[in-house]
């Protein structure tokens, strides 16, 4: 079985590996435990390493951001109040800080109004969002944070993104090595989890 929503998008193809079963119940722990936008790199790559995804997996996973968008609430401290300090985060490009805020408004914090997470290219799967990175357009703190985090703590990660932004096929590579450790983390086994009929709900009976 091919992951074809990716390859459709021009992104690369692997073959995902049948067989995995679904929970029967959900995981709320696990859920609030999933990465998130505003996480600093360290706690990002320690949620990875945890499942045993190198930087290199963490990195390329990153790059699904080459398609969807975010709200703006996700990222308008970025743009009006980064880490309580009342200014932009100052990794941000300038221009692009002036477009955000166009659409992101400091009157609204919660709005839910959508940007692009790769504008270039926002509906094809590229390397194009590591370059966004590479001129200090990633929109979210998660994503620009792999190569400007402060202190020094992306000199692991700063290096992939260049890697990444330089070689669309390595990319690709390590994006579909990656996709294939995460599809084997935690696999139900035994009597544990079920096929299920519909994959939208558990079957009854």
């Amino acid at each position: 079985m091919r992951a074809p929503a990716i390859e459709q998008s021009g992104g690369p193809n692997w073959n995902v590996l049948l067989g995995r079963r679904d929970g029967m119940t959900a995981n709320f722990d696990g859920a609030n435990n999933l990465p998130a936008p505003t996480d600093d790199l360290g706690l990002l790559r320690q949620k990875f390493s945890d499942f045993n995804l190198d930087d290199t997996d963490f990195v390329a996973l990153q790059g699904a951001h080459t398609i969807g968008r975010a709200q703006c609430r996700l990222f308008h401290d970025r743009l009006y109040n980064f880490s309580g300090s009342m200014q932009p985060d100052q990794t941000m490009d300038l221009a692009y800080l002036s477009e955000l805020r166009k659409s992101c408004p400091a009157s609204d914090s919660e709005s839910t109004a959508l940007s692009n997470l790769d504008p270039p290219t926002p509906d094809a799967f590229d390397n194009s969002y590591y370059g966004n990175i590479l001129r200090s357009r990633g929109l979210l703190q998660s994503d620009q944070g792999m190569l400007s985090a402060p202190g020094g703590a992306a000199a692991a990660t700063a290096p992939i993104v260049g890697r990444f932004a330089a070689s669309q096929a390595d990319f690709f590579q390590s994006f579909a090595t990656a996709m294939i450790k995460m599809g084997n983390i935690a696999p139900l086994t035994g009597s544990m989890g079920e096929v299920r009929r519909n994959c939208r709900v558990v079957n009854w009976g």
